[in-house]
């Protein structure tokens, strides 16, 4: 029986090669925007459902899940990938703003998790994967927000692993590099204050480091071949790595203690 993933945020980057890769392997393709239109393409393909959800509206959230049922009969993978990022000083930004961050890139991940658990826990099957980061293991100065919001999906996704695996149901956790997507762009909420100076040396630090570091970024494919990979090995492994740089970031965070990793992050931004 041909199997079926619901993909939240799929109409561009991780998401949408995402969605392509497993067309191109015969699955049924559930994919979730805030905008529709943007995925005309993908509704082209054969076997894609593309519908609107947003991950801070409950009812796109129940919506996409109900019609997504309709259409193909089942939801056996679900990801998690909607989110953004925002960096800059604590300071400079309005709560609103820190409220937002939380409530795109965990409380919505949630909410979209909850609509669609009542129908793999009756089927006593399904896999959850949540895209985290390598943001979610370690930090970058500005970050405070981002990076909570991963560590976070960290936490919340290994607790979920034991709550789940009691009904057949698997949760992973995908944690990518520096990936070439539009992270820096639309996905990408910057806030700086100039008047707030002594911020100002880790906000030209950091801007330096991710143009650097976004030269040698992976392709959203790689990280589509790692949604791929967990969602078919058949395996309880928790957590995958996506990217070079990810497995290289990661090996320099387990041998390190904080003072030597931190250490190394400051020089390299100059700080």
């Amino acid at each position: 029986m041909t199997k079926t993933i619901l993909i939240t945020g799929a109409s561009t980057g991780i998401g949408r090669a995402t969605a392509e890769h497993f067309q191109a392997q015969g699955w049924n393709v559930i994919a979730t925007m805030r905008t529709p239109e943007i995925g005309a393409e993908l509704a082209q393909l054969d076997n894609v459902l593309v519908t609107r959800l947003d991950v801070l509206d409950q009812p796109s959230i129940d919506a996409a899940v109900a019609e997504g049922i309709a259409r193909f009969g089942a939801i056996d993978v679900l990801l998690n990938n909607a989110g953004y990022g925002a960096y800059g000083p604590l300071e400079a930004f309005p709560m609103d703003a820190i409220q937002r961050q939380f409530d795109t890139n965990v409380t919505g991940l949630l909410a979209v998790t909850k609509a669609v658990l009542p129908h793999m826990r009756a089927a006593k099957s399904g896999t959850v994967i949540n895209i985290s980061s390598i943001g979610g293991k370690m930090t970058f100065p500005l970050g405070t927000l981002y990076h909570g919001t991963k560590f976070a999906v960290e936490g919340l996704s290994e607790a979920l692993h034991y709550e789940l695996e009691t009904v057949g149901i698997g949760v992973k956790i995908v944690e990518p590099g520096m990936i070439r997507t539009d992270f820096g762009g639309r996905s990408f909420d910057f806030r700086n204050d100039e008047s707030l100076e002594e911020y100002q040396p880790a906000v030209q630090g950091l801007m330096a480091a991710f143009d650097s570091l976004g030269g040698t970024a992976s392709a959203p494919s790689v990280v589509a071949e790692v949604i791929w990979q967990a969602a078919t090995d058949g395996t309880a492994q928790l957590r995958y790595t996506a990217g070079e740089d990810a497995a290289q970031f990661m090996a320099q965070r387990a041998a390190q203690d904080d003072a030597t990793f931190i250490g190394g992050v400051k020089q390299m931004l100059g700080l």
